[in-house]
């Protein structure tokens, strides 16, 4: 059975688990309303040093780049309705494969064009991250976000991050304004 998390816990992923490689899966319903516009969510990761600064554009893992050049990170495609059961993007990541001066990973999630759109994630609910196997296809953990957001466009899901050499998750479920740019601002890259 998979390990349920509340925010702001946290969990080893490779210490004394056999995991080398993860789906990271996220997904999310959206709430019905006459805005006249469809919900386009995108998961995406940032690829962070010791400072949690991206140090180039490739550390920038999204729908417009769905692969590091280590092949460590990998979007699967943009999922642009949400429709349906189950993972609405996924994220694979190979513990392996990670540079040397990568300290953590922070999978985010934004709403495509939200300002001009008056979307926000308070008409965003069920939104969920959850990590599984790649080897044995088998759910380790998830992750449930219960916050009631209301006028943020963009959220830090959750961070994995290396301590004394192995890989832990972080349940953070935190909201910014700004959408996507104010993510990608805050994580040392340009808009």
């Amino acid at each position: 059975m998979a390990i349920s998390l509340k925010k702001g816990e946290k969990v080893d992923l490779t210490k004394g688990t056999g995991i080398k490689k993860v789906i990271v899966g996220l997904g999310w319903d959206t709430n019905k309303y006459d805005g006249g516009f469809d919900f386009d969510l995108d998961a995406s990761a940032f690829l962070l040093d010791a400072n949690g600064k991206a140090t180039s554009e490739t550390d920038f893992v999204f729908y417009n780049n769905l692969k590091h050049p280590s092949g460590a990170v990998i979007h699967t495609g943009d999922n642009r309705t949400g429709e349906g059961e189950g993972d609405d993007e996924e994220i694979l990541i190979d513990f392996e494969k990670i540079p040397s001066n990568i300290e953590k990973i922070a999978i985010t999630v934004t709403i495509f064009e939200a300002d001009q759109r008056k979307q926000n994630f308070g008409q965003v609910s069920n939104a969920f991250v959850r990590i599984v196997n790649q080897d044995t296809n088998e759910e380790y953990l998830r992750y449930d976000l219960t916050e009631d957001f209301s006028v943020e466009t963009a959220l830090v899901i959750c961070e994995i991050y290396k301590h004394n050499n192995e890989w832990k998750f972080n349940a953070v479920g935190s909201g910014f304004s700004g959408g996507l740019a104010a993510l990608v601002k805050n994580y040392g890259l340009d808009v």
